[in-house]
């Protein structure tokens, strides 16, 4: 395939959790899916050496170890896979950047607006590094189909975006207080959690934030532990008003205690000729309105969607999360390899921290993005 690479590279991937089982998933696929020469699966790290060392075999790994440092200086490593807890992002992505790796960074990208710009000042001294961050939602055909038609004009004008992304993963207040509700080392809450990816998804199609306006609310202040119950830091909610640099208007909601929604990531765009709406827990298929029609038209996701043949060839057979992680990896081979980068990169991503901190510390108050 095109900018595929010809040479087999070295992984290293940090983290055994549900998204370093994604990444792990996404790195035995991608050559199967999408041609050019297998990636070798050289090492899964992890805190917990026994964890490490039995899923290495199982994942198709070379070795385990819980000795991430190690991981990364390793010669045979030419991609780090970070996926571990947020307060190692920005220690584990330099590294890997000053020991010449290619660095594939889950979301968010760093705990701080200073990391992230410590971050990717290290990554722009070093171009011959390629960096990704994990904004898989960017690849479900549906929303790709979604972008090429407000890119070619088929909405008109856009004037208007609506967007909410809400779970419930943190509503019932018995749920045991954990490292995620600290900004030492969870960072920002829903906003790094969630809204980062609305903000990704928001910027892709109706391009650069001006201002936003917004209030955060913590609706669990304290969450029980061994030791007691504990303050939870970070904010459970958010509702903000966006002005984009083009003259359109939107509003965003996203909420990680929102009862009932599990991975509601909705949003509608208004255009003078028409209107798209997306919902994730429904992620195969767009409701498309055009101007001369009464309604919305149901499209499912198919063939005539960018990158689904690559997995099924008939239309409305369901696309999944991990295929979506699979294009990523497709992505940064192709970066690597010389083709354009998709991103979103540091330089990218550090524009969604701009946004989401913003909105952190807006209290009310109309933020400019700078």
């Amino acid at each position: 395939m095109d900018h595929m690479p010809n040479v087999s590279l070295g992984v290293a991937v940090i983290g055994t959790g549900f998204m370093g089982k994604c990444h792990a998933m996404a790195w035995n696929n991608v050559s199967t899916v999408f041609g050019g020469a297998r990636p070798r699966l050289a090492t899964l790290c992890d805190a917990n050496a026994e964890a490490a060392t039995a899923l290495a075999g199982s994942w198709g790994f070379e070795q385990g170890t819980d000795d991430w440092e190690a991981a990364i200086a390793d010669p045979a490593v030419d991609v780090v896979s970070i996926t571990s807890p947020n307060g190692l992002h920005r220690p584990m992505a330099e590294a890997a950047l000053r020991a010449g790796k290619h660095v594939w960074l889950e979301k968010p990208m760093a705990l701080t607006l200073s990391d992230a710009e410590a971050m990717t000042g290290l990554a722009a001294s070093l171009p011959n590094q390629q960096t990704m961050l994990g904004y898989n939602y960017l690849r479900s055909p549906a929303f790709q189909a979604a972008r090429a038609m407000i890119a070619n004009g088929d909405l008109g004008e856009v004037h208007s975006f609506r967007g909410v992304y809400d779970e419930d993963y943190s509503a019932d207040p018995t749920i045991p207080w954990n490292w995620r509700n600290t900004k030492e080392h969870g960072g920002l809450g829903v906003l790094g959690d969630l809204s980062c990816h609305m903000v990704a998804q928001m910027t892709e199609l109706m391009g650069d934030v001006s201002s936003v306006t917004a209030l955060t609310q913590t609706v669990v202040a304290q969450r029980p532990s061994p030791d007691g119950m504990k303050p939870v830091e970070n904010e459970d909610s958010v509702v903000a008003m966006v002005e984009f640099a083009s003259g359109a208007q939107g509003s965003f909601c996203s909420s990680r205690v929102a009862r009932g929604r599990k991975c509601r990531l909705q949003w509608e765009i208004h255009g003078t000729l028409g209107s798209i709406v997306f919902d994730q827990e429904n992620m195969n298929e767009l409701w498309v309105h055009t101007a001369g029609t009464d309604g919305f038209m149901r499209h499912l996701t198919g063939p005539d969607q960018p990158d689904f043949t690559a997995f099924c060839p008939a239309p409305g057979h369901n696309f999944g999360f991990n295929e979506q992680k699979t294009i990523e990896a497709r992505d940064l081979l192709r970066a690597i390899a010389g083709g354009p980068n998709r991103g979103p990169d540091f330089v990218q991503g550090l524009q969604i921290e701009h946004i989401i901190h913003a909105m952190a510390a807006s209290n009310g108050r109309r933020v400019t993005i700078g």
